[in-house]
């Protein structure tokens, strides 16, 4: 019988000057990028823990810390791929990814097919099954101000 596991993922970046801005694997023309000690692909990072936390398997930070020279500036479509390889090596595949990105600009909506691509080849799905929707924060908080971008994601697993 086929079990179903559901995970939830979270995660946010400042935004910088002099930083290029990386959403679900793909480079979007901006003034600010986020910063972090990888690429800060903030979508692809909150997708890595939704499929983590769903195998059971800890979080981003556990497999692939901030203190490790080995991922800095890392591609985050590699952490993807490395985190679909545990998920998969935990006996599960994934069934659909929805996630959603919160900023005020830029607006993502012509970059969301190309988006979908870049997340189904770095884990091994059909496009059909990752839904990518973005919202602002109606100029309020961190957001708002432009200082930061969040996403979210939740992922459901089957057994394989």
């Amino acid at each position: 019988m086929q079990q179903f596991r559901v995970g939830f993922g979270f995660d946010v970046h400042q935004l910088k000057e002099g930083r290029d801005l990386w959403l679900g694997g793909v480079k979007v023309p901006h003034t600010q990028g986020a910063l972090g000690h990888s690429d800060a692909d903030v979508l692809l990072h909150a997708i890595c823990d939704a499929i983590l936390g769903a195998a059971n398997l800890g979080d981003i930070g556990k497999h692939f810390p901030d203190t490790s020279a080995d991922f800095k500036n890392i591609d985050s479509k590699i952490l993807l791929k490395k985190t679909c390889e545990l998920m998969a090596e935990s006996g599960w595949s994934i069934n659909n990814i929805d996630c959603t990105l919160c900023l005020e600009s830029p607006k993502i909506i012509s970059f969301v097919p190309e988006m979908k691509k870049a997340i189904a080849l770095s884990s091994g799905i059909k496009e059909e099954l990752v839904s990518i929707k973005a919202t602002t924060n109606e100029k309020m908080g961190f957001i708002g101000r432009q200082e930061g971008v969040t996403a979210y994601a939740v992922v459901m697993l089957k057994s394989l």
